[in-house]
């Protein structure tokens, strides 16, 4: 018997594409337009199914807020600053503290240790289940903490009614985002894609149902996200622990409870890293909502910077493939092949920037009309669709970067990058010239984009440029032997 699964064994790992080895002798033999064509498919087998995949499920908050819009400008203000600053505070950061994983599962994959992806996962779940619990006082004070951030009485109150429902979508992310990693470490996108996909259908009858049906009004839309959200996190974990992934899940280990301690410094890293990204446009809206005409800044500016997270739906992706890739490469000691595919990923994401950059500008007058009916509100919009086009150009690169930054393990660094340029220049700025130059809304959006994300961009660009790729496959080498030691140890 152990013969035969020894035998067994080797032909699934025979079966499992490894992205260093597969079509080396075609890359080696071809110019470099072979080895283009070649990058980029081994890039799009993870960033198009990954692309499917966050696009169907942001449009689970999007659709939310579409329903909520139709019910009043008050619903639409509320739902909106619940899916973009409460939930999406919170969302940054469990997204980020799961992004440990493409680190540490993407190099032990190229390294082909491929049992350590579970115990990983299994770390990652622990560490995730316990941040979400501290971070629930947002949820049950958020009517007092909107209102001392100066959000209307009455947006405020509504909030407050609305996170208390929101709190089991929280709870449902700490075990998405480290499954949607695990899976797509070892190239299972369409697994994610699937599932992603049918709790989009789920949702759409579950609004449907609670909305028009029940009418429950503006307390069933947020109901539905839990809905979709637990049925998309019930599906990965019965492919994952059912024999699906032999090699990758090999069942529950008391490892999973070894080495937290480093996992959760490495997790909060990534976690600060990337939710600085993440949360540096949210502030925006929170900042909106002092001004006059609070409700029209607020449900505007939502509805722009809802325009943008769907779009950002593509660069994420591109993170989350850049991050595979160049950790792959990594482990595989490969620092050459990081390095190009760094390349590839960014001038791809770029030129995808650069379409939607001219739609949304050719089409300023007409992107509001999907979220409201309100006249004034599509006005507002169309003001500030200049300010949309460039943030999506900008927003392009960025996160692609940060995409290398997570598969080469320089999550802690980069994150005082993002704090200096984020907190320390873009958000005092953009409250100078929206306050002290008077050009409200606009002002702050400017003041952000051009002082922060533009800035923290070319720091980014620059340091990838100045890398030394060889050295880094190096220190990717030792990161793969000593956590695999330290699990072995215990």
């Amino acid at each position: 018997m152990g013969k035969r699964d020894n035998e067994a064994e080797t032909v699934e790992k025979a079966r499992i594409p490894l992205l260093r080895d597969q079509n080396a002798a075609e890359e080696e033999d071809g110019g470099i337009k072979s080895q283009i064509w070649m990058e980029t498919k081994k890039l799009w087998r993870i960033v198009g199914p990954a692309i499917f995949t966050r696009v169907s499920t942001y449009l689970i908050f999007l659709i939310t807020q579409a329903f909520a819009g139709h019910l009043g400008e008050l619903e639409l203000a509320a739902i909106s600053i619940i899916n973009n600053v409460i939930l999406g505070f919170n969302l940054g950061l469990l997204l980020g503290m799961a992004s440990a994983l493409e680190t540490l599962c993407g190099q032990a994959f190229g390294a082909k240790k491929y049992d350590m992806l579970g115990v990983y996962m299994q770390r990652s779940w622990i560490v995730l289940f316990l941040f979400s619990t501290l971070l629930l006082p947002m949820y049950i004070f958020a009517s007092p903490v909107l209102k001392f951030l100066g959000q209307p009485d009455d947006i405020a109150e509504l909030c407050g009614t609305i996170a208390v429902w929101a709190i089991p979508s929280h709870f449902s992310f700490a075990f998405y985002f480290p499954l949607s990693r695990f899976f797509q470490c070892q190239l299972k996108n369409k697994v994610i894609a699937i599932s992603s996909a049918a709790g989009l259908v789920v949702h759409i009858f579950v609004c449907w149902l609670f909305v028009y049906g029940l009418k429950l009004g503006v307390i069933g839309t947020m109901a539905t996200v839990n809905v979709s959200w637990w049925f998309i996190v019930l599906v990965l974990v019965t492919y994952a622990t059912c024999g699906k992934c032999p090699l990758t899940w090999t069942g529950f280990s008391m490892e999973a409870f070894t080495g937290l301690w480093e996992f959760a410094k490495l997790s909060a890293s990534s976690g600060i890293m990337l939710c600085l990204e993440y949360w540096y446009y949210r502030i925006l809206i929170v900042m909106t909502g002092s001004l006059k005409d609070a409700k029209i800044a607020v449900d505007s500016l939502s509805i722009c910077m809802s325009i943008n997270g769907l779009e950002m739906m593509i660069p994420l992706a591109f993170f989350a493939g850049t991050g595979v890739r160049v950790a792959n490469e990594l482990g595989a000691g490969n620092g050459k092949g990081a390095r190009f595919a760094m390349i590839i990923s960014v001038a791809e994401s770029l030129i995808i920037g650069i379409v939607f950059s001219v739609l949304i500008i050719f089409l300023h007058d007409q992107i509001g009309w999907i979220f409201t009916s309100s006249e004034t509100v599509i006005k507002a919009v169309n003001n500030l669709s200049i300010l949309l086009a460039f943030t999506i150009l900008l927003n392009s690169v960025q996160p692609v970067l940060s995409g290398v930054a997570v598969g080469s393990g320089w999550q802690s660094f980069v994150a005082y990058i993002n704090l200096g340029c984020y907190y320390c220049i873009g958000i005092p700025l953009g409250f100078v010239m929206g306050w002290f130059f008077n050009s409200g809304v606009k002002g702050m959006w400017a003041g952000m984009i051009f002082g922060g994300t533009a800035i923290q961009t070319f720091i980014l660009i620059f340091i990838v440029m100045r890398c030394d790729w060889e050295k880094e496959a190096q220190i990717a080498n030792v990161r793969v032997k000593k956590w695999s030691l330290s699990s072995s140890r215990n």
